[in-house]
């Protein structure tokens, strides 16, 4: 919202109440906020423990799957490349491992 030259912006309805009403105004925001999710997880050391953990495990899970999945297709299409010869060669040795190590792991 604009003020206007003033200084008030529009929705300023007059003067301010009392310090009285402004404090307990103030005090039922306060109570508000404390009912927030978020302050209630900050509460309990264990739960922020806990909570940053499983953030922490999830972004390692994501970050280990995406490399992978990059990392293969990659290879992959790095293997159809046959027609540039060190490349080619490079890639056919690389895909020929993966598959090696697939047959033995099963």
């Amino acid at each position: 919202m604009a003020a206007d030259p003033g200084g008030r912006r529009p929705d300023d309805s007059g003067p301010h109440g009392t310090l009285e009403e402004e404090v307990r105004a103030l005090r039922q925001e306060l109570t508000l906020m404390r009912a927030h999710k978020m302050f209630l997880l900050y509460q309990s050391v264990p739960r922020v423990l806990l909570f940053r953990f499983a953030a922490g495990m999830a972004a390692g899970l994501g970050t280990v799957i995406g490399a992978t999945l990059l990392l293969s297709v990659i290879v992959w299409s790095l293997s159809q490349i046959e027609f540039i010869p060190i490349i080619g060669e490079w890639a056919v040795q690389i895909a020929e491992q993966i598959e090696r190590l697939t047959r033995t792991g099963d």
